[in-house]
């Protein structure tokens, strides 16, 4: 009887493994070096391959598609241009901590570091920006390489991996063999937090008088927000999120206080100035959550977990580090907590900086507001929704506004904030989420970036409510010049050149309106949900000089919120 094993091309190998690790779908678009893939591909039935229409737009749907579901976003482009224009996709995977593999077309091993004709070195290019990459030398490593790809990607903190692919590679024949495992020297994720560590956590909240979670993505990334509601709510913690972890606990329930940080409420940063525990789950202490480091929750005594040890004391030096998974960690540590903290009078501290300063705007004065549109989103789809945001104003007011009941239903660009990355991010969720209404909302200045992906909407007649919050401004770049750069609106200014967009989404075949009427809000909202036929597109044309508030202003304390009341002359 023969033992041999089936020999097969580097382009069969591809495929086989993308079988194997489950792959559903792929985002990509065509080259000469990897035109013996998509020979393959023509015959192949099990594989939903996504033709965008710029390999930036690949990376995003990817990301959203990752975002979406948790399973690894992929990548198929070819070499030169095609792999460089996923770099920005990567970097921001990178910065948000999304596992996706990218898979890269390159020259022929012989021609590789000889400037041949669309080569370039997207090992070296990425290598600051992924978890790790791989070039593929050798046909007999590249299932071993895929393998590992997608464990790397897939595990400890997620992000994404490069499989540089020369065309020599993909057209030899070797004899096929998939690892059923993978062993990596040095790179060991550590899923279980020290025992005697999570102990005294537990001690420390018990006896705390105001203590707060501060929860970020991680606990999305980990599956834990089931654990997060059950620490909290049977504790009885208040719950703040950073961006990325809005939709980990209930944006609805009274133990919520929303974002926290530069636009957090004022209420969040509040509690962060003045409780006496802070407990940070899968949070890394961001910039945009810290402000100024040196009188950030000075007086708390600060428990930091998160599954990657180098984020401990990288921004903010804690008092009791736990590295493990989130997830299980707060599962340990509910389950270790044998009395509920006394706590009564700091949550009616909390609800008093809620009355104090609630999130308010202008609604009588017959001119549409982007926050009463966002309102109004969240009412309609009673937080059920996939909300896909770009960057910018938009993205704060629907952070501040939207009330997720759910994780992964904030899909936006945070580290990075790449703007253009919504209406690709939002056609990647799109494939991975069949049940639920997704939403795009841009600002008119990053819907241009990538609008040519609303020929992939289209093409494949997904869903999609893409929402235009169109102030003819960059506008958050245009608020940091009215409030520090002596209001000179250099080169924000986008009215005399912004394109018609209900003749854009027209163009490319989708049904397309516009509005400045509050009034007519309701109607396109409700006309947009009940449309399943397609994608939908709708304009609505917002009063240009809005600003988002609450805001912390560069490199000030988070004490030092500017609070914008009704009266736009008051400001505490």
């Amino acid at each position: 009887m023969s033992t041999e094993k089936p020999r097969l091309s580097g382009a069969d190998i591809f495929f086989e493994c993308l079988k194997r690790e489950g792959v559903e779908v792929i985002f990509g678009y065509p080259g000469g070096a990897t035109l013996k893939i998509y020979e393959k591909l023509y015959d192949i039935d099990w594989l939903n391959h996504v033709l965008v229409r710029h390999e930036q737009g690949a990376a995003h749907a990817a990301e959203g598609y990752a975002k979406a579901t948790g399973k690894v976003g992929c990548v198929l482009v070819t070499s030169g241009p095609g792999a460089t224009n996923t770099v920005t996709g990567i970097a921001d995977a990178y910065m948000d901590s999304v596992p996706i593999v990218v898979f890269t077309g390159q020259v022929p091993s012989h021609l590789i570091g000889n400037d041949a004709f669309q080569e370039a070195d997207i090992v070296g290019i990425t290598r600051p920006i992924t978890k790790h990459n791989f070039l593929v030398r050798d046909i007999n490593e590249l299932a071993a390489t895929i393998k590992k790809a997608f464990y790397i990607a897939s595990t400890g903190r997620p992000g994404p991996v490069v499989v540089d692919l020369p065309k020599d590679v993909i057209m030899s024949e070797t004899e096929f063999e998939y690892p059923e495992e993978v062993d990596i020297r040095g790179y060991k994720p550590k899923y279980r937090g020290h025992y005697n560590q999570i102990k005294k956590a537990a001690e420390i909240i018990s006896n705390a008088k105001r203590p707060l979670l501060y929860v970020g993505g991680g606990v999305i990334m980990s599956e834990g927000s089931q654990e997060l509601t059950l620490l909290a709510r049977e504790n009885n913690l208040p719950v703040t999120m950073t961006l990325q972890g809005l939709g980990a606990f209930p944006g609805t329930d009274p133990l919520s206080l929303g974002m926290l940080g530069m636009h957090g409420t004022f209420w969040a940063n509040q509690a962060i100035n003045n409780c006496d525990v802070l407990v940070s789950l899968g949070a890394r202490f961001d910039d945009r959550v810290t402000g100024k480091v040196e009188t950030f929750a000075t007086n708390a005594y600060k428990i930091h977990v998160d599954i990657d040890p180098t984020c401990i004391d990288k921004n903010v030096i804690v008092d009791l580090p736990i590295v493990g998974d989130v997830k299980h960690v707060m599962a340990e540590l509910t389950a270790e907590m044998v009395k509920k903290p006394d706590i009564n009078e700091w949550l009616n501290q909390i609800n008093s900086w809620r009355e104090q300063c609630p999130l308010e705007y202008e609604k009588n004065d017959g001119r549409l507001r982007p926050e009463f549109i966002l309102e109004k989103i969240s009412e309609k789809t009673n937080g059920e929704a996939v909300i896909v945001t770009d960057v910018g104003q938009h993205q704060m007011w629907t952070a501040q506004y939207y009330k997720y009941n759910h994780p992964r239903s904030n899909l936006t660009s945070g580290g990075l904030g790449t703007m253009g990355f919504s209406v690709p991010a939002a056609i990647g969720a799109s494939f991975g989420i069949k049940d639920r209404p997704i939403i795009s909302i841009s600002g008119d200045g990053g819907f241009q970036m990538n609008l040519q992906e609303l020929i992939t909407a289209k093409a494949y007649n997904l869903p999609i409510k893409f929402i235009i919050i169109n102030n003819s401004f960059l506008g958050m770049v245009r608020q940091w010049q009215e409030l520090f750069h002596k209001e000179k609106y250099s080169f924000t200014d986008l009215g005399a050149s912004n394109p018609d967009f209900v003749k854009v989404g027209e163009a490319f075949g989708i049904p397309s309106s516009s509005t400045d009427n509050p009034a007519e809000v309701d109607a396109l909202l409700d006309n947009a949900l009940a449309f399943n036929d397609g994608p939908i597109l709708i304009e609505f044309k917002v009063v240009k000089e809005d600003m988002v508030f609450p805001m912390v202003p560069s490199g000030a304390s988070i004490s030092e919120m500017m609070v914008k009341r009704l009266n736009p002359n008051r400001m505490i």
